[in-house]
């Protein structure tokens, strides 16, 4: 919704603040602080600063100044980003977390996955992210691009119509088994269009 404000002669349109708020609780997953260069694991059905871990074993909230097997793996936005791969058994695991909506309104999500291109190495080539929303399918995302010695970050962008006045959004690993980094920072869920 467009606001007109009166200015020197001039009307200045602006957009109204309630359709600039992320919805999200902890974007960036700047909490729990980890130690430098460290990360802190979260198995399924452990919760930290408003998300839940689903699927099958677990993740990884990552410093932005760890590194591994060469590779410097910094945060997109923040001091911190999640690997969705976890410490162990990278698959299909990830993190959900409930949102107040209005029914019948859209929203925009908007998220940034990180990528390693290391052929024959633990890191992978590409990154994968599946998006849901209230468990349906909203979109698979892969971010292929090639990283030199650091991770780097592509944004990626959906919409949905909610539902219902709360709304579930989920990110999981879209990996394989050998690939164990799949970096998740800096999402973004905003009111689009009021019903």
């Amino acid at each position: 919704m467009l606001k007109g404000i009166f200015v020197g002669g001039v009307i200045a349109l602006g957009i109204s603040p309630v359709y600039a708020a992320n919805l999200v609780m902890d974007p960036s997953f700047e909490k729990p602080v980890v130690p430098d260069g460290g990360d802190v694991e979260f198995t399924v059905g452990q919760t930290f600063n408003g998300w839940t871990v689903v699927g099958d074993t677990n993740v990884a909230v990552v410093s932005g100044d760890q590194t591994s097997g060469g590779f410097t793996l910094p945060a997109k936005k923040g001091a911190q980003w999640l690997d969705l791969t976890g410490a162990f058994g990278n698959s299909a695991t990830g993190v959900q977390q409930k949102l107040k909506t209005q029914p019948g309104a859209t929203y925009s999500v908007t998220f940034y996955i990180g990528n390693t291109y290391n052929p024959g190495g633990e890191l992978g080539v590409d990154s994968t992210v599946h998006v849901y929303v209230d468990g349906a399918d909203a979109g698979i995302f892969t971010n292929s691009k090639k990283s030199g010695d650091t991770m780097v970050w592509q944004k990626f962008s959906t919409e949905f119509v909610a539902q219902k006045t709360k709304t579930t959004i989920a990110f999981v690993n879209g990996d394989p088994q050998t690939d164990n980094c799949n970096g998740l920072d800096a999402i973004s869920v905003v009111l689009s269009t009021a019903p």
